[in-house]
């Protein structure tokens, strides 16, 4: 099947694969589309970004205290549970011993004092339930607000070398106005100078999207208007800081490729 006329299922097939839920000869193969065609490589790796973004969305927290609490009140019914079937064998033998209604009484009251307190674990267990499930319910109700707030990436390109390697991936969420650009191949430019983005309109010179830092994963800010109808994206080489974005490029172009607006 020819993925490049089934968006929905190449979108569905990335998904599996970021996630690792694809496995076996589906897996392989769909790593063979991906270093034979661009369209699927992007699809990986819009995924890939998307699911890494939401590990940074959920910060490391301990577990709730309701959980431990939930716990320890499960040990006690056990630890209970326990006395009072060993006070009901007691009873059994001391009944068989002492047959007068004194011993029975005794027993007997034995026996309510044990069950009462098995209530009463099961009734403290119960509450600390709900209590949890109310917390629980608290926890991913802001999951999801978090996961509304996610990056929505709509434009995404690849740039590639005069070789073809893969060294930028640009992604672009015009809900909050926001460049992602992560460093996949292993170049670094000297201290003295600077990578440029540029945007390659179809008429007109090259437009300067922003001077690049050094860090593997940078961001600029840009409206939906810098990167409609830009048919391709490129990376120059520049001087310390950047060039005026009048002159268009004065180093060398190192990276291309072209920008694809999709819905995924």
């Amino acid at each position: 099947m020819n993925l490049h006329h089934h968006p929905e299922l190449l979108d569905r097939l990335a998904g599996a694969f970021a996630l690792g839920t694809l496995r076996g000869g589906a897996r392989r193969r769909f790593e063979t589309l991906a270093r034979e065609h661009a369209d699927v490589r992007v699809a990986a790796l819009i995924w890939q970004t998307r699911i890494a973004s939401l590990n940074e969305l959920q910060p490391a927290s301990p577990p709730p205290v309701a959980v431990w609490s939930r716990i320890d009140n499960l040990l006690k019914g056990e630890s209970e549970a326990k006395q009072m079937l060993d006070a009901r064998q007691n009873a059994a033998a001391s009944m068989s011993s002492d047959n007068s209604v004194t011993g029975w009484i005794r027993n007997l009251s034995l026996w309510r004092g044990a069950a009462a307190a098995g209530a009463f674990a099961s009734v403290v267990a119960i509450v600390a339930g709900l209590n949890l499930r109310d917390q629980m319910g608290g926890e991913i109700r802001q999951l999801q607000a978090k996961l509304l707030a996610a990056p929505q990436i709509e434009y995404v390109a690849v740039l590639s070398d005069d070789k073809a390697s893969a060294s930028m991936l640009v992604t672009f969420d015009p809900k909050s106005k926001r460049l992602t650009l992560q460093r996949v191949g292993g170049y670094q430019e000297a201290s003295s100078q600077s990578l440029q983005l540029w945007a390659l309109p179809p008429s007109g010179g090259p437009r300067s999207l922003g001077v690049l830092g050094s860090d593997k994963v940078l961001r600029l800010t840009a409206g939906e208007n810098d990167m409609r109808a830009v048919p391709a994206l490129a990376i120059s080489l520049e001087p310390k800081g950047g060039v005026p974005s009048e002159g268009g490029p004065t180093g060398p172009v190192l990276f291309k490729g072209a920008l694809i607006h999709k819905e995924l």
